[in-house]
């Protein structure tokens, strides 16, 4: 800023000492122009550092949001990472208390329903008389065992038609099996388990009709 003011003033000294030459400028005159151009310079230089200042002050504040925004990142990274640890370890403690309470229940026996056996409709989740006296056997079964006390119902289907279609055959008829358990011998409901392999697990040859027959089935298992 000095230097700019020097340089202003030699000007304006310069076009004043030629005023003079011509005879058009006077001491007075000349000490006029020099307060005023001084008072300019004054004026601009403390413009200029204001301005400087402003820019400094933006700077900084630009500088802290970043700082902010490049906190809030971390933050939000480290929320997810938490989040997915949690996921992970339910997911594991989960699976854990399944396996635990999977071991805790110990089969008694079993029986196993097929169509050959019971008569099982193709296409239905029907029970046939042949299927109802035979779940009346395996109550028969558990009340004289007293250490069932637990209920596993498997559907099972063949492989003809649509595999989802299969899937929920399979659950209708377990859910028929599980209907009739409460209902005609009052098995609580809490105490049976429905679940549906559909036709995952043949244990005859789906290509032959004696094979599929024994595919259509319902497994029933007694737990203690």
């Amino acid at each position: 800023m000095m230097q700019l003011r020097r340089t202003v003033t030699a000007l304006a000294l310069g076009g004043v000492v030629l005023g003079a030459a011509t005879g058009c400028a006077t001491k007075k005159f000349v000490r006029t122009q020099v307060d005023t151009v001084d008072q300019r310079v004054e004026t601009l230089g403390q413009s200029l550092e204001a301005t400087q200042e402003q820019t400094r002050q933006n700077t900084a504040r630009i500088t802290q949001v970043d700082a902010k925004a490049d906190q809030v990142g971390i933050w939000a990274k480290d929320a997810q990472t938490s989040a997915t640890n949690a996921n992970t370890a339910a997911t594991a403690a989960a699976s854990k208390a399944e396996a635990v309470d999977a071991a805790n229940k110990r089969l008694v026996y079993e029986v196993v329903i097929s169509e050959d056996q019971g008569n099982f409709k193709f296409g239905s989740a029907e029970l046939p008389q042949e299927v109802r006296t035979r779940i009346d056997e395996v109550v028969a079964q558990l009340k004289a065992n007293p250490r069932g006390n637990y209920v596993e119902i498997e559907g099972h289907t063949d492989s003809s038609g649509d595999k989802s279609l299969n899937q929920h055959l399979g659950e209708a008829r377990a859910a028929a099996v599980k209907l009739y358990l409460y209902e005609a011998h009052q098995v609580p409901l809490h105490k049976m388990n429905v679940i549906s392999y559909g036709e995952e697990k043949p244990v005859g040859p789906n290509n032959t009709r004696e094979g599929r027959a024994q595919n259509r089935r319902v497994v029933i298992r007694i737990l203690a």
